[in-house]
Order: C-alpha cells, then sequence, then structure tokens
C-alpha cells in the first residue's frame, strides 16, 4: 500500500524524523485557515502540495508556493480537482516553508534481486534520481543493508558519507537516517524515500517529502495500517477480493485469469498477452491467485469476483496440481458452480480450465463427466490461453 505523502510524513514524525509543519485540507477554505496559523506562527511562506500517489506534482503545477492567506486559498482552489497522470486531487497539504541550502536524496527499499535491504543516497536531490543515476552514476550510493545487524547511528553516518553529503550535514543526516531504518523496520514498509531530504539554512537536516509503502503481507500484524487505506483509490473489486481473502489485482484486459500460485499466475498473464495478440490484442483483465488450497468456497468467491468484472468476456482457470490434487479443484469447480447458482451468480460467461500435475487426469474426468455449461477443458497452459482470448474476442 502506498501512502500519501502526508500520510509519509505523520508516520515520519511518529519516530522522530524532522518534517515541516502542516495540515490538510479539503477545501480552499480549510486551506486558507491553516495558511493563517502557519503565517501567525511566523512563516514567511506556505506551500500548497496536492496529495496524490504519483510523480511529476511538481512539473504538472501541484506544488504551488503562497505569501499570504488569500494567495494560498486562492492555489489551494486551482490544486483540487486536478487531474495529474489519472490521479484526481482531493485533499492538499498546507505546509510551512522551508529555508533550503541544500538538497539530497535518500531511501531504504527491499532488495528483491539479492533478497536484500539496500540504502541509496545522494547529495544530488530533488530531482528524478533514476536521472541522476543514469547520467552520474558516481553521484548515487548504493550501501547494502544486512537485515541481521540493521543501521544503527554509525552505519548512518557512513551511508551519508558514500552519498557525499557535506560535512555540515552529516550529524543530521545520520540521526534522520537512523530513526527513518526505524520506520522501514518497524512499520514493514518494502519502500520508505525521501527526496528532497533538505539542509535548511540554519543548518537543521529535514524530510522535505516522504514516500512509504507497506507490505500487505504484513497486514495481520499491523493492524493501524487499515486506517491508511484511501477508499477514494481502491478499486471496489480489489476490495472486495480483500474482504474475501483473496489476491487480486484488477488489470484492464478482457480475460479472467484464476490460478494457484503467483508465479503461475504471472506466467499465466504473459502467454493470456501473447495469444491475444492474434484476437485484437486481448489482454487479461485481473491477477487472481486462489493459493494452494483452491477449496469450493475459495473458487466460488475467486469466480463470483471475476465475472464481477463487466470487462471480463472469458475465463480463464489456470492449475497446477501440488498439495491440492487436480481432482480437489475440479470438485471446488463443480461445487462452485452450484454455490454460485444458490447465490443467484450463475456463469454466464465461457470458462476455460487447464488441469496439470497431480491427479490430472482424474481431475479432468470430473470436468467432463460434469458437463458445466460453458467450460472447455484444454489440456495445455498455451491452448488453454488462446482458446481464452479467442473466446474474449468473440464475446467483446
Amino acid at each position: 500500500m502506498d501512502l500519501f505523502e502526508h500520510q509519509a510524513k505523520e508516520l515520519f514524525a511518529e519516530y522522530g524524523v524532522p518534517v515541516p509543519t502542516g495540515k490538510v485540507a479539503h477545501t480552499p477554505q480549510e486551506a486558507r485557515a491553516i495558511a493563517e496559523e502557519l503565517f501567525a506562527a511566523g512563516s514567511q511562506k506556505v506551500v500548497i502540495k496536492a496529495q496524490v500517489k504519483t510523480g511529476g506534482r511538481g512539473k504538472a503545477g501541484g506544488v504551488k508556493l503562497a505569501d499570504d492567506a488569500d494567495e494560498a486559498q486562492a492555489l489551494a482552489e486551482q490544486i483540487l480537482g486536478m487531474d495529474i497522470k489519472g490521479h484526481t486531487v482531493h485533499k492538499v497539504l498546507v505546509e510551512a516553508g522551508s529555508a533550503i541550502a541544500q538538497e539530497f536524496y535518500f531511501s531504504f527499499l527491499l532488495d528483491r534481486a539479492n533478497r536484500s535491504f539496500l540504502s541509496i543516497c545522494s547529495a544530488e536531490g530533488g530531482m528524478d534520481i533514476e536521472e541522476v543515476a543514469a547520467t552520474k552514476p558516481e553521484a548515487v550510493a548504493k550501501v547494502p543493508i544486512s537485515a541481521l545487524t540493521g543501521v544503527d547511528r554509525a552505519k548512518a553516518r557512513e551511508i551519508a558519507q558514500a552519498g557525499k553529503l557535506p560535512e555540515q550535514a552529516l550529524d543530521g543526516a545520520a540521526e534522520l537516517i537512523e530513526r527513518l531504518w526505524a520506520v522501514f523496520t518497524d512499520e514493514d514498509a518494502t519502500l520508505v524515500e525521501v527526496n528532497p531530504m533538505i539542509l535548511t539554512t540554519d543548518g537543521r537536516v529535514m524530510a522535505l517529502d516522504g514516500k512509504v509503502t507497506l507490505d500487505d503481507n504484513a497486514d495481520f500484524r499491523q493492524p493501524d495500517h487499515a486506517a491508511l487505506a484511501d477508499e477514494k483509490t481502491t478499486d471496489p473489486l480489489e476490495a472486495r477480493a480483500k474482504e474475501k481473502g483473496l489476491n487480486y489485482v484488477k488489470l484492464d484486459g478482457t480475460v479472467g485469469v484464476i490460478g494457484n500460485g503467483a508465479g503461475l499466475v504471472m506466467s499465466t498473464l504473459d502467454v493470456v498477452a501473447y495469444a491475444g495478440e492474434e484476437f485484437g490484442g486481448q489482454k487479461p483483465a485481473n491477477f487472481l491467485d486462489i493459493g494452494g488450497g483452491a477449496s469450493a468456497e475459495v473458487m466460488a468467491n475467486g469466480l463470483e469476483i471475476v465475472l464481477s468484472d463487466p470487462s471480463v468476456k472469458s475465463v480463464f482457470v489456470n492449475v497446477f496440481g501440488g498439495i491440492t490434487a487436480c481432482d480437489a479443484v475440479a470438485n471446488g469447480i463443480v461445487t462452485a458452480y452450484k454455490l454460485l447458482a444458490e447465490r443467484g451468480e450463475s456463469v454466464d460467461r465461457p470458462l476455460v480450465v487447464r488441469l496439470d500435475g497431480n491427479n490430472a487426469e482424474l481431475g479432468r474426468k470430473i470436468l467432463d463427466d460434469a458437463g458445466l455449461p460453458g467450460v472447455e477443458r484444454v489440456d495445455t497452459m498455451d491452448e488453454a490461453a488462446k482458446r481464452a482470448a479467442q473466446l474474449a474476442a468473440a464475446g467483446a
């Protein structure tokens, strides 16, 4: 789950990371009131910042400076409702302006390729770090982090030095980095990014911006994270799937995909997209991993969610029997049809099923004998994907 900037900064503040003073406004009038408070407290300027979960806000006109409360209200009125890369601005962060001497970049992230953690630090912040890394790789320090030893003050200072931060910023940066590591680990984050991390004219180091991605797989031990979810940007089908304990992501295609195991489902998406090129560019409509225990209820819930998407014209069920044998999956599909019919959610689109692995022959026989309407059984993954794409094209 990606957090809004204001949520990231609120989290940072809980861990003692210095951030500018600010509040969230949902209307221009609220923005004016917050700006008046900040000016009364001594701010020379305030910043109005669009709160959207995407980059490029500044270039899109979503970050503006105001010299007084009237201007803050006018700018908030301009920014609220703005579309930034497909994201509508529903709220703005009104924040005290900062006297910036220098801007830096810092992040902790999960390094999946090396199965470790990584810190990235650069004295050249405030811009696209990918561009800096491509044009001036020597300016970006990448320091691996051991999960066993983590980051203490000494390690944090080592990271700041590797990023070539100036001497006057090292102590403040080391303290900030150490606290960001606590955010990263305690909150089960996969990314904690500050761009820019700034050195102010009076010598303080602060997080001027914040980006945090939390690991949804850790929700069971992070009950407070539920309050951070943004209902306005959550797809309703994804929300329903989550309530049913399903690992579902909506995509923009026409072929519904159900599989057991994330790796198999990812491969299925690729195969469907490739096969769909022959039939007018049909694409997968979703990612849905029903996991290893594909019970009848889980299968029924999965089919219900996938078929709730009106863009789905066919469904491809791709199962490799392992711990859960193919006969159990086949029985699950048969029972799922009955359960859906009882719920008034009868299956009204074609279903292509490929079963392989443990007890595949028995599973195929169960499906053949059941004679479920609209179900076609195809033995190979490539041919099943092709047939599903063909059926989707015919139903489009």
